[in-house]
């Protein structure tokens, strides 16, 4: 399995529109990528880091595929969509990371 994981920085003066991220975004990405390949998608909101401190990221969210193949086809086709989407629901630049499910 392949899983694309998002990362979504948290920062003193960033924001996250988890209402617009839950309703509009996530049922986006599910309609475009699931034709594609997508078996799932978990979501994590980060509540606090260590020490009560600020947590690093707002949300990390993962996407999971069973193969490469269906994750690059899924975003080729709707990549650019999917990233335009992003300021309706932040200012930060996320950081993505492909990694293989063991």
């Amino acid at each position: 399995m392949i899983r694309l994981t998002v990362l979504y920085p948290k920062t003193d003066s960033s924001q996250f529109d988890l209402t617009y991220y839950l309703d509009k975004h996530i049922p986006l990405l599910k309609e475009r990528l699931t034709p594609y390949g997508l078996v799932g998608v978990d979501m994590q909101e980060g509540l606090a880091g260590a020490a009560d401190a600020q947590p690093l990221y707002a949300m990390i969210t993962g996407l999971a595929f069973n193969t490469a193949d269906e994750l690059d086809r899924g975003m080729t086709t709707h990549g650019a969509e999917l990233l335009g989407d992003i300021p309706n629901f932040t200012g930060v630049q996320p950081i993505t990371q492909v990694c293989r499910v063991l």
